[in-house]
């Protein structure tokens, strides 16, 4: 892929470098046009070595026009990148101003463009700014971020540049990969479920797997619906999030969500839920004699048993997951019968793992086969390293079903 990344003038430049890394490590060109202000924050030489390519930054010079040409520039590329995009240039492009190479390439060119923001948040929030990317939008300017967060000033809010792996994501996603076509549907985090307005019952879910799993099949190029629960976990870039908050939510949104090609139900839904949540928080008794309130239960629907027994709209592939404390395997694998998926995913999340909360995950994949579920160990890995690993794995199975 040729991508033609555009490098403005603002202090998340820095982050541009490992974008160019980025790119190079997955096999595409990279062509760097560099502005005038973004040289005050990275040096043409640090670009050149890193892209491997001459930098372009001077719309008169002789040389690179008689070689290249702006118009070339613009159009011998598969996707043209801004990152970091300042409000002046986004301003600039929203109204077709073109005084430097950057701008002219910009409306020269007949090829796809992100953007990825960076600004002060209150740059960002100006009206003429929420105005400039209205108009962008509607001709199809594709953006990423920008991520709330940290900025230059040492203010909080939103208005940081996307992370490089998140730009990259968004790349592979507008250019293409083996998930184009695909429409997947991602559960994640837990469900609460209240007792009464103050109080509810939950589990130790983060979301960080499912929420990873989302953000995988997006840069394979997967249309990704991610139904979360309540999490503090940031919508995955390039996927559309559904906000839920308990099981009874999280299973209509679901069905809103059909058809779809796969399902990967990764969210720890709770079994059960109070069969009346109060209305008023309730009250402990005043007198020392006072008893405790019941609390009746009652289950909650099976989330991933009823996508796996619908008929008409029933997903080409249903995954579930197992959280188990002993005997993981063996529980997933009844779990597998019964709900009537085609893969799932085991994972022993016994307090010493850390696995509820963390970063690292190690499962077992057991697929449905003619004969004995197939059981496959997977070694322990970042969230991120298996979202991927599943990812590659759903676009070769369903690719080969096609």
């Amino acid at each position: 892929m040729r991508v033609l990344l555009i490098i403005s003038g603002g202090i998340a430049a820095y982050k541009s470098l490992e974008l160019i890394r980025g790119l190079r490590r997955h096999g595409a060109q990279v062509r760097p046009i560099l502005t005038k202000g973004g040289a005050q924050f990275v040096t043409p030489l640090s670009v050149s070595a890193l892209a491997q390519e001459k930098v372009y930054d001077d719309l008169f010079s002789l040389t690179d026009e008689s070689e290249i040409g702006h118009i070339r520039l613009a159009r011998e590329t598969d996707l043209v990148v801004v990152a970091p995009a300042t409000a002046d240039i986004l301003a600039k492009m929203a109204n077709g101003i073109a005084d430097d190479l950057a701008t002219t390439a910009l409306l020269a060119t007949d090829r796809p463009i992100l953007v990825a923001p960076a600004m002060n948040s209150r740059m960002w929030a100006q009206a003429s700014t929420m105005r400039n990317m209205e108009l962008l939008k509607a001709n199809g300017v594709m953006t990423v971020g920008p991520a709330h967060g940290e900025l230059a000033e040492g203010e909080i809010g939103i208005g940081r540049m996307a992370e490089p792996a998140d730009i990259l994501a968004a790349i592979e996603a507008a250019l293409g990969g083996p998930l184009i076509g695909v429409r997947a549907l991602v559960t994640s985090g837990p469900t609460h479920e209240p007792i009464d307005p103050v109080r509810y019952i939950a589990n130790r879910s983060s979301g960080k797997q499912g929420h990873a799993i989302a953000g995988a099949c997006a840069r394979l190029g997967a249309a990704v619906t991610l139904v979360s629960g309540p999490s503090n976990e940031a919508d995955p870039p390039g996927v559309e999030t559904v906000h839920v908050e308990t099981a009874r939510d999280m299973l209509d949104a679901c069905l809103q969500a059909l058809p779809v090609d796969v399902a990967i139900c990764a969210a720890a839904v709770s079994d059960w839920r109070p069969a009346e949540a109060e209305t008023q928080k309730i009250k402990k008794g005043r007198r020392t004699n006072a008893t405790s309130p019941n609390l009746e239960l009652v289950e909650n629907p099976d989330i991933l048993a009823t996508l796996g027994a619908r008929e008409n709209d029933r997903p080409r592939l249903v995954i579930g997951f197992a959280a188990e404390t002993d005997d993981v395997v063996a529980y997933a694998a009844a779990k597998l019968a019964s709900k009537g998926c085609d893969w799932i995913l085991a994972n022993d999340v016994s307090p010493h793992t850390g696995t509820f909360g963390g970063d690292d995950n190690k499962v077992h994949l057991i697929s449905r086969t003619a004969d004995a579920p197939r059981i496959e160990e997977w070694p322990e890995a970042s969230k991120v390293e298996v979202a991927a690993r599943l990812a590659e794995r759903i676009a070769e199975t369903l690719g080969s079903a096609a």
